[in-house]
């Protein structure tokens, strides 16, 4: 329920105010300029004083002003800033200079520490005065809004109301609704580094990534793909009618009255009358492109931070193969605009992998369980941040989660996932380089030979239970993958005779694939899949494919339609069954191959 000694605050108010960005308790960037913005009456000049600096700003014809102050070091000493005008004053307390980091994406960053494995142990021990957390209300465009609200957001999903737009200082009762990748981010960041850090989570459920960039970018973009998006939402839009949609509303309204009237039914009393409402149609959705960039990102374009971690893809797997296809022209895109709208083009940019939903893939279930969008989408997010990197950009940042496994969309398994993308800013932008791998094994080279596959990597990989090598699957032309043997490549023997194992060297195998060309890993949107950088690093290999295959074409000749379109229900079922039939195959032949041992075993008889 909403706290009764808090009020809500407009986004932006009459007379001299800031954006309830700044607030008492926040934390400002450190090392970078401060910028600090708000609305006053037209003309009006603007003192804002921090510390011992003074800058002063002059109010446009819009009401709006904007003040830079110069760069400072990182401190953990409260200190006031004060805003003058108009003949008033606004004093915000207590804020501290450190690094501020934004969490985007979907549901899963959202998932609140309440609600994880092991949530109740990190409430009760988060108290991290010098740790600050804000999180964004729910905005949403088409136009871009200039500030936020902080208010008391209801949640359909959840049936309550939440805290949103207010600064608070990290303790038990506040951490409980934070993102618990973001708090696992956040502690071991700051305890590391040992300077205060601010939390804003600018994510949102059910949300795709060309909803948080910029329609301008959107519309700008040489993309098929994205252009069919584009027009699919105008014509929507186009095409809605409000007043139609509430005559429509009224008939169902009226006719719902009608049939429990002669029924007997007694009618509650919220719902005798007809709606009278007009609604907004598509532009209203949250899901229109460049409506939460619009309504959450836009209203803190112009702050300083230090980077932002980003987990999402769950909504962009429904748009089948077109929607991969898109997510991989957008997502740079996504990125880059946010690296504009905070100022810094080589600002640090970390992503999460998709994480685990369904069943377990299995060895009875493997092929058939390879069927499914979000992997490829998952795999894209890797390919981005491998070509964004090997390009150059030294500011990109991922970690894999599909090994955090549940059966359930919002896998519980939060917090490892948070301390893994930690890893990659210590070692990256706080000097832990030495003592932290962050990077996962990376793919040098692919070969087919003698019936084979070589994969060549950069680092010594394993199982970490030195177990069997799981998660490969192979394929040949035909294009009929099957879950491929892995073995090290021998290159020689030592002083024992024994075999000397390259570990940077696998070799992949199956007997029902004599000639394979292409390979994929950790291909199930619950993969069985286990292997990872030697020396319990917890780095997994991440999910890949060396083929450019659409989900549509494998196996080969299954339907006939052209690649790239997205399939209906009938050509999935079509698809699965023969996927299915692979399983059945693979298992048939491997009875055969424990019969016929038995038999030679047994001199040719049978028992």
């Amino acid at each position: 329920m909403p706290r009764e000694d808090v009020v809500d605050v407009p986004a932006i108010a009459d007379g001299l105010c800031v954006s309830n960005l700044f607030q008492s308790h926040m934390v400002v960037q450190r090392d970078k300029p401060i910028a600090v913005w708000g609305w006053a009456d037209p003309g009006a000049t603007v003192r804002v004083i921090f510390g011992d600096e003074t800058v002063t700003a002059k109010a446009g014809a819009d009401r709006a002003w904007k003040a830079v102050l110069g760069a400072r070091p990182a401190s953990s000493e409260p200190t006031r800033m004060t805003v003058q005008g108009q003949g008033a004053e606004l004093v915000l307390e207590d804020i501290l200079v450190g690094d501020v980091w934004v969490l985007g994406g979907q549901s899963n960053m959202e998932f609140e520490v309440a609600k994880v494995e092991n949530g109740n142990l990190e409430i009760v021990s988060a108290n991290y005065p010098e740790i600050r957390i804000l999180t964004v209300p729910q905005g949403e465009g088409p136009e871009v809004t200039k500030g936020f609200a902080r208010l008391h957001e209801w949640s359909d999903w959840f049936g309550r109301h939440f805290r949103k737009g207010d600064w608070d200082v990290c303790s038990p009762e506040v951490v409980r609704e934070l993102s618990a990748i973001g708090w696992a981010f956040a502690r071991r960041v700051h305890m590391a580094a040992q300077v205060p850090i601010g939390v804003i989570d600018a994510s949102r459920g059910g949300t795709t990534a060309e909803t948080w960039t910029p329609d301008s970018v959107l519309r700008a973009m040489e993309s098929a793909t994205v252009e069919a998006k584009l027009a699919d939402w105008d014509q929507r839009i186009a095409e809605w009618n409000a007043e139609q949609d509430l005559a429509n509303r009224v008939k169902q309204h009226q006719d719902r009255i009608a049939r429990m009237t002669e029924q007997g039914q007694e009618i509650p009393a919220d719902q005798r009358e007809a709606p009278t409402d007009l609604k907004p149609g598509p532009i209203a959705d949250h899901n229109l492109p460049g409506s939460c960039y619009a309504g959450m990102i836009a209203p803190l374009a112009g702050l300083s931070v230090k980077g932002v971690i980003f987990h999402q893809g769950y909504n962009n797997a429904f748009d089948g193969m077109p929607g991969v296809a898109m997510y991989m022209d957008v997502l740079p895109a996504m990125i880059e605009s946010w690296r504009t709208a905070f100022g810094d083009p080589e600002l640090p940019f970390g992503i999460l992998s998709l994480c685990t939903d369904g069943y377990p893939q299995t060895l009875d279930n493997y092929v058939e369980n390879m069927l499914n969008t979000g992997i490829y989408i998952r795999a894209v997010q890797y390919e981005l941040f491998r070509r964004m990197r090997d390009a150059g950009d030294e500011n990109i940042g991922f970690a894999s989660t599909y090994d955090l496994r549940r059966r359930w969309y919002h896998p519980q398994v939060k917090l490892p996932a948070g301390e893994r993308i930690a890893r990659w800013a210590l070692a990256t932008e706080y000097g832990f380089g030495r003592e932290l791998r962050w990077e996962p094994p990376k793919l040098l080279g692919m070969e087919a030979k003698d019936g084979a596959l070589h994969l060549q990597l950069d680092a010594e990989v394993s199982d970490p239970e030195d177990g069997a090598i799981t998660g490969f699957a192979i394929a040949g032309e035909d294009r009929r993958f099957q879950p491929a043997d892995v073995a090290y490549l021998e290159v020689g023997k030592d002083n024992r005779d024994q075999p000397r194992l390259d570990r940077k060297q696998l070799v992949l195998t199956s007997p029902l694939v004599p000639a394979p060309v292409h390979f994929r890993y950790a291909w199930g949107r619950n993969p069985l899949a286990n292997l990872q950088a030697m020396s319990n690093l917890d780095l997994p290999f991440a999910t890949q494919r060396s083929d450019d295959w659409d989900m549509l074409d494998v196996p080969l000749g299954v339907i006939d339609e052209k690649m790239g379109q997205r399939p209906d229900r009938a050509q999935m079922n079509h698809i699965r069954s023969v996927l299915r039939q692979e399983d059945e195959r693979r298992r048939v032949d491997q009875a055969r191959r424990v019969l016929e041992e038995h038999e030679a075993k047994a001199g040719g008889k049978r028992d």
